[in-house]
């Protein structure tokens, strides 16, 4: 007989499910050690403030899942939720009475992604701009990087983030080498245009002193002649 609690055979399975068909804009896994605690990464849909940011957070479930919901928290700093708060969503431990056991992981992540992209206001929620909330999706990136649990856990994620930084650099030198080309054939331009002037009176003096020359020489030829 089976001594597996229902709620690590239902993770289990769901992970499993999970990890076969990845619901759009959503990564998720449990810890190695605690398939109890689970880590997601959200990627903000186009046409939303979030767009292209990475939103790290985790879900804590209870012995007796999916009998009674998981918390919810999101990490990384997103003007939409509260950072490292627990949320308060009908999908979140806030509300068992709504609870449906048939709802999984995919379920819930899904409905936390719908939510944030709406404005309505709850427990765990925050009012910002929508400029600041684009400008924490460019820098969840950053943020990310630095926390060692998103390190431990998305590894694969911190590799991309690495090789996008590469890639900017990369890019950043060449515009360098371009600027400064650039900036070399416009000084070179510019003394040139402050020379012209005295090149040019060199000139006019040169041509000066050999007319003046050339009156003697002139004079002695005819003499000789």
């Amino acid at each position: 007989m089976s001594t597996t609690k229902p709620s690590i055979k239902r993770l289990t399975k769901e992970y499993k499910a999970i990890k076969a068909n990845p619901p759009p804009f959503i990564v998720a896994k449990p810890l190695e050690t605690d398939l109890l605690e689970w880590h997601y990464v959200l990627t903000g849909p186009p046409d939303t403030p979030y767009a292209g940011g990475q939103y790290h957070g985790r879900l804590i479930f209870p012995e007796d899942y999916p009998f009674k919901p998981p918390s919810i928290r999101m990490t990384t700093p997103s003007g939409r939720f509260k950072p490292d708060t627990r949320l308060c969503l009908s999908i979140s431990d806030f509300h068992p009475d709504t609870w449906n056991p048939a709802w999984s992981v995919s379920t819930i992540l899904n409905g936390l992604l719908s939510f944030m992209a709406t404005d309505d206001h709850t427990s765990g929620s925050m009012v910002s701009t929508e400029e600041d909330r684009k400008a924490f999706a460019i820098k969840s990136f950053g943020f990310n990087y630095k926390n060692k649990k998103f390190r431990e856990v998305f590894p694969e994620l911190v590799l991309e983030y690495q090789e996008k930084l590469a890639a900017e650099a990369l890019e950043t030198q060449g515009r360098g080498d371009v600027t400064a080309k650039t900036e070399s054939a416009e000084l070179f331009q510019a003394e040139m245009f402050s020379l012209w002037p005295k090149l040019v009176l060199g000139l006019v003096i040169i041509g000066l002193v050999m007319a003046i020359i050339q009156v003697p020489m002139q004079a002695t030829y005819n003499k000789k002649a």
